[in-house]
């Protein structure tokens, strides 16, 4: 089973504004809401895709019990932790650029964490953990190395995407695979990451630190896979950029949904490359006949 945990989910309100004007009163011209965060946006696109996943983190509110609702419509399957506060609504406002405004997180109890930690026990050898998105500022930026660490004697292979000092923590802790992008991978050495040969060296460098597997992501550059043994490139698909939200998170999902059915982490590259252009090319999360149509296109190469 794959487990996705998002501690800091979010109701994601889009608005369409023409020509938003700040200071002013402006009429939305088309508006929704989704269930958000990271770790949820990989179990959805897991759905879409024909792979089952289970959904862990925190929930509340009347804003929680929205996500609840809609992940359940899909069919995912959501063994929140219930917390005191309301989930947070995170606004994406499209106009003539994007702008983006993020709610505040819940406060969680020790307890709320303790029992999130006593569903990690469940967890087997014949399991994956996804750890995605940011931390709630009432958790240390320890959270995830200390999960990794709980289930470290279990076998469960755990796949990380985080960012800033969560992911310079989470790397000491050796997960089976991370996914910055070129600028968070350049975070993490303090350097700059712009060409190919600059992410070939630094993800290499957390090969070398016990992560068995990198991917890093380079916008309309494409993707690079990094493991002891290669380097592989998938360039980046054809289309119309119409969502910037979701396309790491529907790399990791598609990523997923190959290397559990075959094993072949080429296959999982090439699938989890051409999810993340699906999305960027959708309005919402991509669907599994977007995710074959541009598969032709993502023909991973060595580097």
């Amino acid at each position: 089973m794959i487990y996705t945990c998002t501690l800091n989910p979010a109701i994601d309100y889009f608005l369409q504004v023409d020509h938003f004007k700040a200071g002013q009163l402006n009429h939305v011209k088309a508006d929704r809401k989704m269930p958000g965060g990271k770790g949820i946006n990989v179990s959805r696109v897991l759905k879409h895709l024909g792979t089952a996943s289970k959904c862990l983190g925190f929930i509340g509110g009347f804003t929680g019990q929205f996500i609840k609702d809609e992940l359940a419509k899909e069919g995912i399957h959501a063994d929140f932790v219930e917390v005191d506060g309301d989930t947070r609504i995170n606004v994406k406002l499209k106009s003539d650029t994007e702008t983006e405004i993020n709610g505040v997180a819940p406060q969680i109890t020790g307890q709320q964490l303790n029992a999130l930690f006593s569903k990690l026990e469940n967890l087997t050898g014949e399991d994956f953990l996804v750890l995605s998105g940011s931390v709630p500022k009432t958790l240390p930026d320890t959270i995830y190395k200390e999960m990794i660490e709980k289930v470290s004697g279990t076998g469960v292979k755990v796949i990380a995407d985080t960012s800033g000092e969560a992911f310079k923590k989470v790397v000491s802790a050796k997960p089976f695979l991370v996914k910055p992008n070129h600028l968070e991978l350049g975070d993490y050495f303090g350097a700059t990451v712009a060409s190919f040969d600059d992410v070939k060296k630094y993800g290499r460098q957390l090969v070398d630190e016990g992560v068995d597997h990198v991917i890093v992501s380079m916008g309309g550059k494409g993707a690079i896979y990094i493991d002891k043994d290669q380097y592989l490139y998938a360039p980046p698909a054809k289309g119309k950029l119409k969502n910037s939200v979701g396309a790491g998170d529907s790399m990791v999902g598609g990523f997923l949904s190959e290397y559990t059915a075959s094993g072949d982490f080429l296959k999982a590259f090439q699938k989890g490359a051409a999810s993340g252009s699906a999305t960027a090319f959708s309005v919402d999360l991509c669907t599994k006949e977007e995710v074959e149509a541009l598969l032709p296109q993502v023909n991973v190469s060595s580097i």
